[in-house]
């Protein structure tokens, strides 16, 4: 009797001290007394993740600091009046990438840009040690020295830097260490649209330098997976291209526009004859191209230093 009173107290008690809203679970028989489980939180809800940006500006050129012209000064003054990231397309410091041509040549023009630049490498870094000033000078944002190629995305839209100096990393062929590398982050990007730039030019009615048939496997895999633009340099002049295919057949529906930007300030080379699909050809002006990437397309305009009247300007879509 006196241990049957001391339970309907205790209940009494507990009873009390539960709020009126307390989750209420099944009932435990130890003593007779109905038991509560402990309550936790309902889970809370992850925080949704911002859209990229609509729209970011992408400026450069190629073939640019020679200690021997005064276009590198020109064009980097050009850079000063321009956001965004910065690019290159190799050859960036002449006579060779030495550690003491990228302090005296590239340093004192472009060098004050460095921290907003993602740099790919040309044939004139690999004539001084295997390109290890370049990788110096850059760093990180350089890629992985020796491979030097990588990826990031600015904006809407993701951009892949190619090594196009092909017998320095194994080869561009299909089924070589970088074009398999190519496959692999074009299909993890979940970037709307696709940028990718690289020293040696696939297509070029350039004089000085033909077509880059090595570049072909590399097109493939951007043209698979539904790239809009590459950028080369080399020759040392500025020419657009009609969207094509790997083979350089016009395909305005998937095809792949490239650009010619061998304007950086070094020096200039004339023309051949015009390679199919070529659009627009300058052999004069120095410059940089400047690229607006929104969403879904883009906006070209090349921009040429004081005293010279040559431009170029379009748009286009992304696929």
């Amino acid at each position: 009797m006196h241990a049957r009173w001391i339970s309907l107290v205790a209940v009494a008690m507990l009873t009390l001290l539960l709020p009126a809203s307390a989750p209420v679970g099944r009932a435990s028989r130890a003593a007779g007394v109905a038991v509560a489980p402990a309550w936790s939180p309902s889970p809370s809800t992850a925080p949704p993740v911002a859209p990229p940006p609509a729209s970011a500006v992408l400026v450069g050129a190629g073939d640019i600091a020679s200690c021997t012209s005064a276009g590198d000064s020109a064009t980097a003054r050009l850079l000063d009046g321009i956001g965004g990231t910065v690019y290159t397309l190799g050859d960036n410091a002449y006579p060779d990438g030495t550690a003491k041509n990228f302090a005296r040549c590239y340093g004192p023009t472009w060098g004050r840009h460095r921290a907003r630049t993602r740099p790919a490498i040309g044939n004139h870094e690999y004539q001084a040690a295997g390109g290890r000033a370049y990788f110096r000078y850059f760093g990180p944002a350089a890629g992985d020295s020796p491979k030097g190629y990588y990826s990031y995305d600015i904006g809407a839209w993701h951009v892949v830097v190619v090594n196009s100096n092909c017998g320095e990393v194994g080869g561009c062929g299909a089924g070589s260490a970088q074009e398999q590398w190519v496959r692999r982050d074009l299909a993890a990007s979940t970037r709307t649209c696709t940028l990718a730039y690289w020293h040696h030019p696939r297509f070029t009615s350039g004089r000085e330098h033909d077509d880059a048939t090595e570049m072909r496997p590399i097109w493939q895999a951007l043209y698979d997976h539904g790239a809009e633009i590459v950028l080369s340099g080399h020759n040392h002049h500025y020419e657009r291209f009609a969207p094509q295919t790997p083979t350089g057949i016009a395909d305005t529906a998937r095809g792949i526009r490239q650009f010619v930007v061998g304007t950086g300030g070094a020096s200039h080379y004339g023309f051949a004859e015009a390679k199919p699909n070529s659009e627009v050809r300058n052999a004069t002006a120095f410059g940089v191209l400047k690229l607006t990437l929104d969403r879904n397309g883009y906006a070209w305009r090349f921009v040429p230093v004081p005293g010279q009247t040559f431009t170029d300007a379009g748009t286009g879509n992304c696929h």
